[in-house]
């Protein structure tokens, strides 16, 4: 079985979300942590495992992070992480495959569906085995308890309920 660490130099956690009705905001988490386990040198038989810290929410403004951090969102101080485990990895061409698994996020966990393209395995610098990935999906963030809520004067939504998941991974074979 080969185990696969996620480097967080070289990967990006993103999200957008819907300000307005008519702007997005993007933000991502700054520290991450994922492991990969697959005997399969095309991932087809991949077991994921995902940890976001909550903590390291950045949307480039200090002041919508504090709100985001707070019970009005995420509930950092009981909720410090996200989590994801995988359920199945489907192929659906060379390079293309369907991930299910148990995302949970302020302790709610709703089973979703992200796209995944594997771009491959190269020699790192190291020597070492490296793999990129590109994963994408969409989560309704009222699923997961976030709850909050606005309106505009003209009764527009301030946040809107769709967050788009962005990851790119590069991950690095253990030795």
């Amino acid at each position: 079985m080969a185990i696969w660490k996620i480097d967080q130099s070289h990967s990006e956690i993103k999200f957008k979300v819907k300000h307005l009705v008519i702007s997005t905001v993007t933000g991502q988490f700054n520290n991450f942590d994922a492991t990969v386990e697959a005997n399969a040198s095309d991932f087809s038989d991949a077991k994921i495992t995902f940890e976001a810290d909550v903590n390291s929410i950045d949307t480039r403004n200090e002041q919508r992070d504090g709100h985001l951090k707070s019970a009005d969102f995420f509930d950092a101080e009981n909720f410090p992480k996200i989590s994801f485990a995988s359920k199945s990895l489907t192929k659906k061409s060379d390079n293309e495959y369907l991930l299910k698994g148990d995302l949970t996020i302020k302790g709610v966990t709703k089973e979703v569906d992200l796209d995944v393209q594997f771009n491959g395995i190269v020699q790192g610098f190291g020597g070492g085995e490296v793999a990129g990935f590109e994963i994408s999906g969409k989560i309704n963030r009222f699923d997961f308890g976030l709850q909050w809520n606005a309106l505009t004067e003209t009764g527009g939504i301030v946040v809107g309920a769709d967050v788009k998941i962005e990851i790119s991974a590069e991950l690095v074979k253990a030795s």
